[in-house]
């Protein structure tokens, strides 16, 4: 006789069991969405929508037709573009003479370098009005001796020249950690054979420090682009950022939806030059 086999009965999918280590994941992406993206979502509504919460694109147009608003954002990237440049080649010049140069009070410089990294840009803005400034000690000195007062503050430059003192120790800092581990051997061997000192930096050292140069450079980059208090307190009237005008819109004249238009753009061209600035430098390093 012949037995009829049944199909075999269907097993019970098994229940799928959020784990501890789900649900702590969880945490941090919830965090990231409250602070970060709906911030950005909220700052992309309010700029296409006017104060009555009706779309507007109208404002838009209006901006970018605009020569002052476009001037801002070009002495923006003037700004930044011009500040990297100057960090860049200050940041690095001052890391090889520490690497190599070593002098009385090396490791005071670097110790002061970590600490200054903490300070807010305004404290040594401040600092600077306090010497350089209209009524600082230099054009005080110059005024009791019957010389006229020099007004190094008070335009673009003196805006680029705060900026690269505040932000020449972010280049510093990973190009002196990268010297450290260039192998002094090679550097040795090109003595040897007769190389130059710049000859050295130009075709041992460099090359081993590129990446740390061209990070430390983007990160000066993005922070120059988006600096509010160092323009500020420079006292230089005549020079106006985008963050700038988002402040000046938003609080001093309540048009909020202008205010988001520069915040956006502001964001925008900094993500852009950031990513030229990357392209490039992998491009220098390959």
């Amino acid at each position: 006789m012949t037995a009829v086999l049944g199909a075999p009965p269907a097993l019970p999918r098994p229940r799928t069991r959020v784990t501890g280590p789900a649900v702590a994941a969880l945490v941090p992406l919830a965090v990231l969405l409250v602070l970060g993206v709906y911030p950005l979502v909220l700052l992309l509504s309010n700029a296409v929508h006017d104060d009555l919460g009706t779309v507007d694109l109208a404002r838009w147009g209006e901006l970018f037709g605009n020569p002052v608003f476009l001037d801002v954002i070009w002495t923006t990237v003037r700004i930044g573009v011009l500040t990297t440049i100057g960090c860049v080649a200050l940041g690095t010049f001052l890391a090889l003479v520490i690497a190599f140069v070593p002098f009385p009070g090396t490791g005071f410089v670097v110790g002061a370098l970590n600490v200054a990294v903490s300070f807010p840009s305004f404290l040594i803005t401040l600092a600077l009005v306090f010497v350089w400034g209209d009524v600082g000690v230099v054009n005080g000195g110059l005024a009791a001796i019957g010389l006229g007062p020099v007004h190094l503050l008070d335009g673009q430059w003196g805006v680029v020249l705060a900026e690269v003192v505040y932000f020449t120790p972010f280049v510093l800092r990973p190009v002196l950690g990268a010297l450290e581990n260039v192998d002094r051997r090679q550097v040795e061997v090109a003595e040897s054979l007769g190389a130059g000192p710049w000859r050295i930096i130009r075709t041992v050292v460099l090359p081993e420090v590129l990446p740390a140069i061209a990070a430390g450079g983007a990160l000066v980059l993005m922070y120059s682009l988006n600096e509010f208090g160092i323009v500020l307190f420079t006292g230089a009237k005549d020079v106006q950022t985008l963050p700038t005008l988002v402040y000046s819109q938003a609080i001093g004249r309540g048009e909020y939806q202008t205010a988001a238009i520069a915040a956006v753009v502001n964001v925008a061209v900094s993500i852009g030059l950031y990513l030229v600035a990357r392209r490039v430098t992998r491009a220098g390093v390959r």
